[in-house]
C-alpha cells in the first residue's frame, strides 16, 4: 500500500517539493531499513566505514566466545533467528509505510552488543538478498542503526539495571523497548542528515521523521519488550547451563 506525498498529513508546506519526494520516498518504505538506493553515495560509503570495524570486531568476539563456550552456539543461532523474525515483521504504519520490531535487545543482552553487530549484520543482508528489505548499498546504514546502536543501548541498559538489583526480567524489557527505539531514532537522524528540511534544516527533518512513525513505534517497541520478557523467562527456566555460562543468571530472576 502506497500513498502519494500530498496525501501526507498536514506537516507543514516546507516539507514540500523535493525534500518530500526524496523524504516520504524514505519513509514509504520501513521504518527501521533505509531502502536500496536511496542515500547519497557519499552517506552510503561513510556508514558503510563507520559500521565496518564494529563488525569485524564483532567477528573476532564470536570466534573467541565460541572457543571458550561451545556450549553457547546454540543460543547464539537462536539469538540471531529471533533477530531475523521479529525485524522481518512489517506492521501497517501511517503514510502507507510500515514499522517492525528489531529483536536486537535479547542477543545484546546474553552476548553483548558487538556480538549482536554481527548477528545483525548477517540478519540485514539476508533480507536485503530475499526480502527485498533494506538494501545492499544502504546496508551500513541500516547497520549502524539496527545492530550498532540499538544493542549498545539495549546492553548497557541490561548491565545498568540488573547493576542496581532490579530482576534480569525488568531489565530485559527496558533494554528490549529503549533499544528498539534508539534504532528508530538513529535512522530518522540518517534520514535527517542525509535529506535536511529545506526551511528548518536538518533538525526539522528529524522532527517530521520521528513524529510521522511515534504514533506505530511506540507501542510497537513496548510489545517487542514485553515479547522479550516472555522469551527471557523461558530461557531462564529451559536454558539455564547456557545463561550460567554467559554469567545472565547472576541477575535476579
Amino acid at each position: 500500500m502506497t500513498r502519494e506525498p500530498g496525501d501526507l498529513p498536514s506537516l507543514g508546506h516546507d516539507i514540500r517539493g523535493d525534500f518530500s519526494s526524496r523524504a516520504v520516498g524514505a519513509v514509504e518504505g520501513t521504518v527501521m531499513h533505509i531502502m536500496e538506493g536511496f542515500l547519497p553515495a557519499a552517506h552510503a560509503v561513510g556508514w558503510s566505514a563507520v559500521s565496518a570495524p564494529f563488525v569485524i570486531y564483532g567477528a573476532t568476539r564470536i570466534v573467541k566466545l565460541v572457543r571458550e563456550k561451545p556450549e553457547v552456539k546454540l543460543l547464539m543461532a537462536a539469538s540471531g533467528a529471533y533477530v531475523f523474525i521479529l525485524s522481518a515483521l512489517k506492521i501497517p504504519s501511517v503514510t502507507g509505510s510500515c514499522s517492525h520490531p528489531t529483536g536486537t535487545g535479547l542477543a545484546a543482552s546474553l552476548f553483548g552488543p558487538t556480538v549482536t553487530t554481527v548477528l545483525g549484520t548477517i540478519v540485514l543482508i539476508f533480507q536485503a538478498l530475499l526480502l527485498a528489505h533494506g538494501g545492499l548499498t544502504t546496508l551500513g546504514a541500516n547497520v549502524f542503526s539496527m545492530a550498532i546502536v540499538g544493542p549498545f543501548v539495549a546492553y548497557g541498559l541490561f548491565k545498568g539495571i540488573t547493576g542496581a538489583g532490579f530482576s534480569g526480567a525488568v531489565a530485559i524489557f527496558f533494554a528490549a523497548t529503549l533499544g528498539d527505539l534508539a534504532t528508530y531514532v538513529t535512522t530518522s537522524l540518517q534520514l535527517a542528515l542525509a535529506f535536511p528540511d529545506p526551511v528548518s534544516g536538518m533538525t526539522g527533518a528529524a522532527a517530521k521523521f520521528l513524529g510521522i512513525f511515534a504514533l506505530t513505534q511506540v507501542p510497537l517497541a513496548i510489545s517487542e519488550g514485553l515479547l522479550t520478557v516472555i522469551v527471557f523467562n523461558l530461557l531462564q527456566r529451559y536454558s539455564r547451563g547456557e545463561l550460567n555460562a554467559l554469567n545472565i543468571m547472576t541477575a535476579k530472576a
